[in-house]
């Protein structure tokens, strides 16, 4: 399996953990402020694409009127089987869809949105077209995407540990591909070659990331992503990945609850 494909396998117990540990740490809080900016346009139909275990769609849930349609897709199964599994506060349309061929007609929806999604498409130019070419006139493209990963310390902390742990090839997953796409100038040239062209509205938002104690960033990041197949690839045992991380963490924030920061990219751009 090539290191492209382990990047987007979410399966196993990763969309448990995922959900369980890694929503709350760093998803929540751009969930709300993303299912805000949707509220505010208004729309009548809405598109999510790489939905992931739903945080996002819960929060449009929440935000929307009921009358508003909510499409909900991700190309993993097992994420969108959790996801309709913790369910959502009104009914919403759950279906498994690749983001680079989208099932639905020209022109079907008022706003697609993608919560940290992104960064996972491995041709975003098509991606961003597919987007475009659902959307109707006036219609709007959402979605955010994490800064460099020196920007959000709990996730730099977990890449430098497990660098230690294993120097001679040292995961690099949350560099490479969660934290890969915070270039502005590059965002902006995507979307110019699938065809947007009105310039987008691009703003940088910090935030903080808390937990109980250090164990559970380390959970989150080893155990409830991609980052657990490559500690598997390189012989790793799971176990002492995590303490090796929770010791990092705490060394560096504390042993009780822990605070640190994190930070995004809220893009919009209008057809």
């Amino acid at each position: 399996m090539t290191m492209d494909n382990t990047d987007k396998l979410f399966a196993g117990s990763i969309p448990e953990l995922y959900d369980t540990y890694l929503v709350p740490l760093i998803f929540e809080p751009y969930a709300a402020d993303l299912a805000r900016r949707v509220a505010a346009v208004r729309p009548r139909r809405v598109l999510e694409i790489a939905a992931g275990t739903g945080v996002a769609t819960r929060a449009m849930s929440l935000a929307l009127p009921a009358d508003v349609s909510l499409v909900a897709t991700d190309l993993n199964q097992p994420m969108l089987d959790r996801a309709a599994a913790v369910g959502t506060a009104r009914p919403v349309t759950w279906r498994q869809a690749d983001a680079l061929q989208l099932p639905f007609d020209d022109a079907s929806f008022d706003v697609v949105v993608c919560q940290f999604g992104v960064m996972f498409f491995p041709d975003k130019p098509k991606a961003f077209a597919e987007a475009r070419r659902v959307l109707g006139t006036g219609g709007t493209l959402l979605f955010n995407v994490w800064d460099r990963i020196e920007e959000n310390e709990f996730a730099d902390r977990v890449t430098i540990a497990l660098g230690g742990l294993f120097p001679g090839d040292p995961p690099r997953f949350m560099a490479r591909t969660p934290h890969g796409y915070h270039d502005l100038s590059t965002i902006v040239e995507d979307l110019r070659r699938g065809g947007f062209t009105n310039a987008p509205a691009i703003e940088t938002v910090a935030a903080r990331s808390r937990a109980a104690s250090a164990q559970i960033p380390a959970i989150a990041y080893c155990q409830g992503t991609p980052l657990r197949n490559e500690i598997d690839a390189r012989g790793g045992d799971l176990a002492t990945a995590t303490r090796v991380c929770t010791d990092d963490i705490a060394e560096r924030f504390g042993p009780g609850p822990v605070d640190a920061k994190i930070q995004a990219h809220i893009v919009s751009v209008e057809v």
